[in-house]
């Protein structure tokens, strides 16, 4: 079965025809529409429309809360438009298609656990880092949805109670690609400058930018803390890492190393024998989201 797959993000929208065997072709990628719901679907079928004839429906993981079974986007996520309303039926009416959604984590959590870094886990966790950050949970072999579709949501977390109502202390600003960009451009004392892209701060960081490998541990250090957060909660065994910027190896690798500082430094609380995670790259990397959405759709039918 071939379907054409979108893995939908607050920046940009990644596409693919996706088989059986997981071998994607025709991919692409271009800029969410900030605009409306109208313009977003529009995009959308005129990119599904070449491939009318090869596939045969939508496959699409997108941020927010997602009730897969009705089509439903029941608010959060980065697309404001998308709140409350229905997705699936009106696009495949205008697509004239099949339509399944779910949410990007959930779908990212499920092909990690079918077939790539989390499979034969009982309870596990991806962690995607994107424009905000994505979020999936394994237990007991399963992806945890929850009544409300919010479970795994830990984009929400707040890691500061400094300012209450202050949208930045949560999980999805800190520890997100947005967040680093954001808190290397006020760590270099020219904040009216325009912020550079994820590939431009690796760049730096390979290039010995003191700054930036600064910048870059404090960064994986908060990613380490909500990880560990949730491993105290969920007795999690591993936890992937996804996301574009996590092809950059050294990324996961100073979040691990994190990790284990954060065993380490913390002495006796965790000689007690609290779970400590193992840290592992998504195995689909970037793509995890279009894999697990794939997947959603297979299974349905």
């Amino acid at each position: 079965m071939k379907l054409m797959v979108f893995d939908v993000g607050g920046t940009a929208i990644k596409y693919c025809v996706m088989d059986e065997s997981l071998e994607r072709t025709k991919s692409g990628s271009v800029p969410t529409p900030a605009t409306s719901q109208e313009d977003f679907f529009d995009l959308l079928c005129s990119l599904y429309e070449p491939h009318r004839g090869e596939v045969e429906g939508i496959a699409m993981s997108m941020p927010g809360f997602i009730d897969s079974e009705r089509g439903i986007c029941r608010g959060g996520g980065a697309l404001v438009y998308n709140y409350r309303t229905e997705i699936a039926a009106p696009l495949a009416k205008k697509a004239g298609c099949p339509v399944f959604i779910a949410n990007d984590g959930k779908c990212a959590a499920l092909a990690e656990l079918r077939s790539g870094a989390l499979q034969g886990c009982q309870n596990a966790s991806v962690f995607i880092i994107g424009t905000g950050v994505g979020g999936g949970v394994i237990i007991n072999g399963e992806i945890l949805n929850g009544k409300h579709f919010t479970a795994g949501e830990y984009s929400f977390v707040r890691v500061s109670n400094t300012d209450w109502n202050d949208p930045m202390t949560t999980s999805g600003m800190v520890c997100s690609t947005t967040g680093l960009l954001e808190l290397y451009r006020r760590m270099t004392a020219f904040p009216w400058e325009p912020m550079i892209d994820g590939k431009q701060f690796f760049d730096k960081v390979h290039a010995g930018d003191e700054i930036a490998k600064m910048v870059l541990r404090r960064f994986c250090r908060q990613v380490a803390m909500q990880i560990s957060n949730l491993t105290i909660l969920l007795d999690l065994e591993k936890v992937a890492i996804g996301g574009g910027i996590s092809k950059q190896q050294i990324l996961v690798d100073t979040i691990r190393e994190c990790v284990d500082e954060l065993y380490t430094d913390s002495g006796p609380y965790f000689d007690i024998g609290l779970p400590k995670p193992e840290i592992v790259a998504c195995h689909f990397g970037s793509e995890a989201n279009l894999v697990g959405a794939y997947y959603y759709y297979a299974d349905r039918t």
